[in-house]
């Protein structure tokens, strides 16, 4: 039997080889697969040309005609083969140089054919080279549009003769083939609330449209679909997660918490502080398990927020952990903690790579028997022998820079089995919060954290001033200096950061050197004290010169992007950034974050050399007229799209066919809407009129399974 499912080989013309390159180049291994391998634009054809219109322009053009003859002409290298071409208007030459053997044997001499290519024009006479060819015979019986679909390719696919042509030869007689076969998707509800043309419909139009009209409708109708499934499978994946992963119970805010709260709070919460915690109180209060995403610009105020969610598990009797990607950022939330904590009766430890055996062992057995109460650490709290009495709640810093698979790793580190409501015998997980400081656009938060639950911290904390963010030129860079010295001897600090490209090492620590000798000569000992911190130096040497800048011993830091997360000193009021035509904007606006984080108004300077990319215009031009994470994040989509934005294209969720997150978020909203709304009145989607959806979801599910228990 002949479905969708079978492989490329089915496909009239499809040879073991080309079905094998087919898969290695493209992942096309069925005929769903070759269906669903979108156009990624079209060649109007809707106009025929004759030769007498033809314009000296270099156009794509259209053209019937017959062979009235072949020459193979020779050539200082090789040779090439030459036809006489002719139309009722006038006479041009179509020209190969690669094939010429098998393009002599196939053309027919004085048979009406429909050519089309690019056309050059020497000495008054018009050619084609390598034309697109169609007897008028066959011409006719195909499936023809007026906008012919052009497919993405690769270089040994063209090597191996498969051109754009062969693929929409496969294509087409995949349609005349499995036209029958193709299935509806969509309920008629979905259908007709959206005013979407057929599955089928939309198939054979994004393919061989008939019209823009029609290819327009076939887009939408296949961005909807693309994007409802997805979110369907996000917003399904909550509500099980809701449903049947049962979460530990924080009944009570005890002494824990409203001591710290009443007593040792050194600020007062922002609105929006507030609002987060009463989500996650919410959440550790339901007995459902809380699966949360905790989104703040840089300097919001997520530790604080972090620290008072594991106070609501000390408070129920529960352990709790902090676990960040460097050690640098582990540290200083260790620091950050543990002075919060100063005089409250709660044990905090430091786990890291650099930790020495015998702290290991003293950590390992105050965890086991619960007297740790928060352990703070880097990639080594996901080692074997880490197991904790009772952990509680298990907060990720900067997750995105953690594998799935280490993340679930802390799922495992209840030594204690918990009773799983009525059940028993199965521990309970801990609480999850996720954390990031790289603020996110709604649109790709919908879909790459669809299955979260989302909060946002949108204001700084009172007294915050806005660090002012300057572009100066190279040639500028003598006022600058003079800037730096005015600051310093206000007695502030002074970041000045060189780019690291991994793949050049060589020419940035050529780049920082020459940087620093520079310095030493205009800021000289022991006046001035100069800290420097790069990739290549031992972690002692790095953390040694990082404590003398926080202490205040040096007032210069210069420095590759390693301070990018990590030290926290109130007291460094500018930042330069040197080349910072060569930052992506994530960046600048993270190395920006490192200053404003005193009384003191701060200062960032972004030096670069006076040719600019119009992308690195962009970049610049964003930084200095705006410090909203959300609006940098926002043109930072729009310049490197969804894919490259944080990795996403690993997570599985963004391999999108046909729909374009940025330019098609109103479907995307839409289509999450709707998602909701279908799952809220049949989650399981076992009524009747959602049937072809269940279906569809099921066997889309076999294929693009999204991690199904943590985020």
């Amino acid at each position: 039997m002949r479905n969708l499912n079978n492989p490329i080989t089915y496909i009239n013309g499809m040879s073991v080889q080309r079905a094998t390159l087919l898969y290695t180049e493209l992942g096309i291994k069925t005929c769903h697969d070759l269906l669903h391998f979108f156009p990624f634009r079209y060649i109007d054809k809707t106009q025929f040309y004759q030769i007498n219109q033809l314009q000296p322009n270099s156009a794509e053009v259209q053209i019937v005609g017959k062979i009235t003859q072949l020459k193979t002409v020779a050539q200082t290298k090789g040779s090439r083969l030459v036809a006489t071409f002719h139309d009722a208007t006038g006479i041009m030459e179509l020209v190969w140089f690669k094939g010429q053997k098998w393009i002599k044997d196939v053309l027919k001499i004085n048979e009406p054919y429909v050519i089309y290519g690019k056309l050059n024009h020497f000495n008054g006479l018009y050619s084609m080279p390598h034309p697109e060819m169609q007897l008028v015979s066959e011409y006719k019986k195909t499936l023809q549009s007026t906008m012919q679909p052009v497919y993405s390719s690769t270089e040994k696919l063209v090597n191996a003769g498969i051109s754009n042509k062969i693929i929409r030869t496969y294509i087409e007689n995949l349609f005349k083939q499995f036209y029958g076969g193709i299935q509806e998707t969509l309920s008629l509800e979905i259908i007709n609330e959206f005013q979407l043309i057929s599955k089928k419909e939309a198939l054979l139009n994004v393919h061989f449209p008939k019209s823009h009209e029609l290819l327009a409708k076939a887009q939408f109708r296949l961005k909807f679909e693309e994007l409802f499934f997805i979110q369907l499978q996000l917003v399904r994946k909550n509500l099980i997660n809701k449903t049947n992963i049962k979460g530990i119970v924080f009944k009570n805010v005890g002494a824990a918490f409203n001591d710290f709260y009443e007593h040792h709070l050194p600020f007062q919460l922002t609105n929006a502080q507030k609002r987060v915690i009463k989500e996650i109180r919410k959440d550790v209060a339901s007995g459902i398990h809380m699966n949360r995403l905790l989104q703040g610009d840089v300097g919001s105020g997520k530790t604080i927020v972090a620290l008072l969610t594991m106070l609501f598990a000390i408070d129920n009797g529960f352990q709790a952990t902090l676990m960040a990607p460097t050690e640098i950022l582990a540290n200083q939330h260790f620091n950050a903690i543990s002075e919060l904590l100063k005089g409250v009766n709660i044990s905090v430890e430091l786990l890291t790579g650099s930790t020495k055996p015998k702290k290991r062992k003293v950590i390992h057995e105050a965890l086991e028997d619960g007297s740790l109460k928060i352990l703070v650490g880097t990639h080594a709290l996901l080692e074997e022998k880490v197991m904790f009495d009772n952990l509680g709640i298990a907060i990720i810093d900067e997750q995105h820079r953690f594998g799935v698979a280490q993340r679930s790793k802390l799922w495992m580190k209840n030594r204690k089995s918990l009773p799983f409501g009525e059940v028993g015998g199965a521990s309970l997980p801990p609480h999850i919060l996720v954390m990031t400081a790289t603020p996110i656009p709604r649109t790709l938060a919908m879909s790459v954290y669809g299955d979260l639950d989302i909060s946002v911290i949108d204001e700084l904390p009172p007294g915050r001033k806005e660090t002012k963010t300057v572009h100066r030129f190279d040639s500028q860079r003598l006022s600058v200096l003079k800037f730096m010295k005015d600051e310093i001897a206000k007695g502030r600090q002074v970041y000045i950061v060189y780019p690291l490209i991994e793949e050049s090492k060589v020419l940035d620590y050529k780049d920082l050197m020459d940087g620093f000798d520079g310095l030493s000569r205009e800021f000289p000992m022991p006046q001035y004290q100069i800290s420097i911190v790069h990739g290549q130096m031992k972690a002692e040497k790095k953390d040694f010169e990082m404590q003398r800048f926080v202490k205040g011993e040096t007032q210069i830091m210069v420095a590759t992007t390693v301070i990018e997360v990590g030290v926290n000193v109130p007291n460094a009021s500018v930042m330069i950034i040197e080349s910072a035509e060569r930052f992506g904007l994530s960046q600048l606006h993270q190395l920006r974050g490192r200053v404003g984080r005193g009384a003191d108004q701060s200062y960032c300077i972004l030096m670069t050399g006076v040719k600019l990319s119009d992308e690195a215009k962009t970049r610049i031009k964003t930084m200095v007229s705006t410090s909203d994470g959300f609006k940098i994040a926002e043109v930072d989509l729009k310049l490197r799209g969804p894919g490259n934005l944080m990795g996403t294209q690993q997570s599985g969720v963004l391999n999108l066919k046909i729909a374009n997150i940025l330019k098609d978020s109103k479907i995307l909203i839409a289509a999450r809407k709707k998602a909701i709304e279908l799952l809220s009145k049949d989650p399981n989607l076992s009524k009747e009129e959602n049937a072809l959806i269940k279906i569809a979801f099921t066997e889309m599910t076999k294929t693009s399974k999204i991690w199904s228990q943590i985020s």
